[in-house]
C-alpha cells in the first residue's frame, strides 16, 4: 500500500498530480484544507491537500525491505530521508484519526477478555472435564476476531468479511502492532468501496438521469433533493420528468417541487413522449427522469423502463441510478439488484441511512454487483438529507466507529 499527499489549488489539479505520479488506480483516502507553510503561508491562497491510496506493493505496509532503486532512479527522486519523513507524516495522520476507534475496539476485547473464565475447559464424552490444550490466541488475532464480529454486527456478509481479513493477514508479519493491523484493514475496505461516483455534465447535449428502484425507498425526494442541489447550487438548468403514471400523489409531489425549484416538468406517457421531451428540453444541463416504483418482480413494468432506457440511448448521454432503502432486508436487495441489472448497468443511491445503525449492505451489494455507490440520504429535509457517498465514514461506521 502507497500512501502520498498532493496539494494543489483544487481538489481536481491535486488528483490530476496524483495520478500523474502514481497512475489512475490511485484511491481518494482523505480531502482537506490546507495552507502552504513558511512565511508566504500566511499571505497565499488556501490550498486543497487530497490523500491517496494505491495498492500496488501492499507488502511495504507492513515493513518489507524493497528493491534498492538504480542510480538513474536515485537522481530523479528527492532526499531519502525527506521520503521517509513524508510517510512517516502520512502514516501518522492516519493513525490519528483512527485512534478513537482503535481505543474503542480495544476497550471491547478488553471487556471480552475480563468476561472469560480463567480456565477453559472441555466436557468429555462421560461427564468429566479436561483442560484445554489448545494454544491461546495472541492480542493480535484477538483483535482480529473483534474486528472480524464488529463487521458482522454491522451486517458485513459474513463472506466479504472474511475475504477482507484474509487478504491482510497474507500481508501481516510477526508481532505487527494493533494500529497496523487496523490501518491495514481501514484502507483495504476503503479500496474495495472506490470512489463515489456522482452526477457530471455530458460533452454535449443534456444529460439524462434516470432513477429506478422499488416502491417506498423515498426515491421521489430524493430527486427533488438532487434537482435543488444543482439548480440552486450548481446554477445549472434542470428539468423533472415523471414516467410514474401509476402514483398520482407521486407526479404530483414531482409537480410540487417543480414548482419551488422553478424548473419545468412534464409527465411522460410514452416513450414517443419521452423523446420528444429530450429533445424540447435539448438546452438543458440535466434531464431527470422519475420512473414507476414497483416490484423488481413485475416483468411488463420493468419492460416500461427499458423501453425508456432505448429512447435516450437513441438521442444522448444517460445515468442510471438504484436507488434502495439501507433498512430493507439483504435477501430482498439482492433479489432488487440481480433483477435490475437484467435491464441495464446502474449506480446505487441508498436512502434511509438514519433510520438503521447497521451499514453493511452499502459494502454488501457493492461487492456482489460491482455497481458505483453514488449519493447517500439520511433524512427527509429538501435537499440539506443528501451527499455524495464517503468510503472512509462508512467504513469507520463499519469497524465500530461513529459516522
Amino acid at each position: 500500500m502507497i500512501i502520498k499527499k498532493f496539494q494543489a489549488k483544487t481538489e481536481a489539479d491535486a488528483v490530476e498530480a496524483a495520478k500523474k505520479d502514481l497512475g489512475d488506480n490511485v484511491v481518494i483516502m482523505n480531502v482537506k484544507k490546507a495552507k502552504r507553510k513558511g512565511i508566504f503561508g500566511l499571505f497565499g491562497s488556501q490550498m486543497i491537500e487530497v490523500t491517496v491510496a494505491l495498492e500496488e506493493q501492499p507488502e511495504a505496509f507492513y515493513g518489507v525491505v524493497k528493491k534498492a532503486p538504480s542510480a538513474e532512479q536515485r537522481k530523479e527522486q528527492p532526499v531519502s530521508g525527506a521520503v521517509k519523513t513524508m510517510e512517516e507524516k502520512t502514516q501518522n495522520a492516519l493513525e490519528e484519526k483512527l485512534n478513537s476507534l482503535q481505543s474503542l475496539l480495544m476497550q471491547q476485547m478488553l471487556k471480552g477478555d475480563s468476561a472469560e473464565t480463567e480456565e477453559d475447559r472441555n466436557v468429555e464424552e462421560d461427564g468429566s472435564k479436561t483442560e484445554v490444550q489448545d494454544v491461546p490466541p495472541t492480542e493480535v488475532e484477538k483483535f482480529i476476531k473483534l474486528l472480524y464480529n464488529t463487521m458482522l454486527d454491522n451486517e458485513v456478509d459474513e463472506r466479504y468479511a472474511n475475504e477482507i481479513l484474509k487478504e491482510v493477514e497474507r500481508l501481516q508479519k510477526p508481532n505487527v502492532p494493533f494500529d497496523h493491523v487496523l490501518a491495514g484493514i481501514y484502507q483495504k475496505m476503503i479500496l474495495k468501496f472506490g470512489q463515489a461516483e456522482e452526477i457530471v455534465p455530458s460533452v454535449d447535449g443534456p444529460k439524462v438521469v434516470l432513477f429506478l428502484g422499488p416502491t417506498g425507498v423515498g426515491k421521489t425526494t430524493t430527486i427533488a433533493k438532487l434537482a435543488s442541489k444543482f439548480c440552486v447550487e450548481n446554477k445549472k438548468k434542470v428539468a423533472l420528468l415523471t414516467a410514474d403514471t401509476y402514483r398520482i400523489a407521486a407526479a404530483e409531489q414531482l409537480r410540487t417541487y417543480a414548482n419551488i425549484l422553478k424548473v419545468p416538468f412534464r409527465i411522460i406517457y410514452t416513450e414517443d413522449e419521452l423523446e420528444t421531451a429530450v429533445h424540447d428540453f435539448s438546452e438543458y444541463d440535466y434531464i431527470f427522469v422519475d420512473t414507476t416504483g414497483h416490484s423488481h418482480q413485475n416483468q411488463e413494468q420493468k419492460e416500461n423502463v427499458c423501453g425508456l432506457i432505448r429512447v435516450v440511448d437513441k438521442i444522448t448521454e444517460k445515468d442510471i441510478f438504484l436507488v434502495v432503502s439501507a433498512t430493507t432486508k439483504y435477501k430482498d436487495l439482492l433479489e432488487i439488484a440481480n433483477a435490475y441489472k437484467e435491464i441495464c448497468d446502474y449506480k446505487f443511491i441508498f436512502t434511509k441511512l438514519d433510520e438503521t445503525s447497521a451499514y453493511g449492505n452499502l459494502l454488501n451489494l457493492r461487492l456482489h454487483t460491482n455497481s458505483a455507490l453514488s449519493y447517500v440520504t439520511c433524512g427527509q429535509n429538501v435537499p440539506n438529507d443528501i451527499e455524495a457517498f464517503n468510503p472512509q465514514k462508512t467504513v469507520k461506521k463499519l469497524l465500530g466507529g461513529k459516522r
